[in-house]
């Protein structure tokens, strides 16, 4: 089935690309279209369809870790550093902890970062103005802990069964693959992610990744 599921995102991929190609060729040779009715309607559908495209690739195809030894904590840093110059023109608060006790790990650095961005960018999606992120990371035990929670809309119950389910999303222009790959490369190394929220109060979402299965 993955195979199939593969196949058939390649092939798909080829026409869209072409499309792609073609829209920025009438645009680079006829200017005026851009003042056309739909034409930036088509421009972001196009764009979606070729994410979720991404996505659903991302998704069929097995999870194969690059292993490599790093500094958790470094690229926790890292990615709030990044985290904070994406919403820096909001009104939107960012604050993180992030526990000196955090050293090297053994893990995919770049599918780690996916996550962590990825969830940080959902819990600004769901935040409202003058709202706050959170992230806090810890050692507890034989695990690191990582949550991330924003006082945003929050989910109900209902909404929280299906939120790992592919193609479920309560985003506005989501394509509710985000998540469900989130989860694939977490418990790929091992680890467990859930969510708990409340309405109009806001979200958590928590990682655990074992110290004895990832730490040298």
């Amino acid at each position: 089935m993955k195979y199939v599921l593969s196949k058939f995102s390649h092939e798909l991929s080829n026409p869209l690309t072409a499309l792609n190609s073609s829209i920025q060729m009438i645009e680079l040779q006829h200017p005026e279209v851009k003042d056309f009715k739909f034409w930036s309607n088509l421009n972001y559908n196009v764009e979606y369809m070729r994410r979720l495209l991404t996505d659903f690739s991302d998704l069929s195809k097995s999870e194969t870790l690059n292993y490599s030894t790093f500094s958790l904590r470094t690229l926790l840093e890292q990615v709030s550093l990044s985290f904070a110059a994406i919403i820096a023109d909001s009104k939107v608060e960012y604050t993180s902890k992030i526990a000196p006790s955090i050293h090297q790990i053994t893990g995919d650095k770049t599918k780690l970062q996916e996550v962590f961005l990825n969830l940080l960018k959902n819990a600004f999606d769901a935040a409202s103005p003058d709202k706050t992120i959170y992230l806090d990371a810890s050692l507890q035990g034989d695990s690191i802990v990582i949550s991330i929670r924003d006082t945003g809309c929050g989910m109900t119950n209902e909404q929280l069964k299906t939120i790992f389910e592919p193609f479920v999303t309560y985003k506005k222009n989501g394509t509710g693959l985000g998540l469900p790959i989130c989860q694939k490369i977490i418990t790929a190394h091992g680890g467990n992610i859930s969510i708990s929220s409340v309405v109009n109060e806001g979200t958590t979402v928590t990682i655990t990744l074992p110290v004895s299965s990832l730490s040298l």
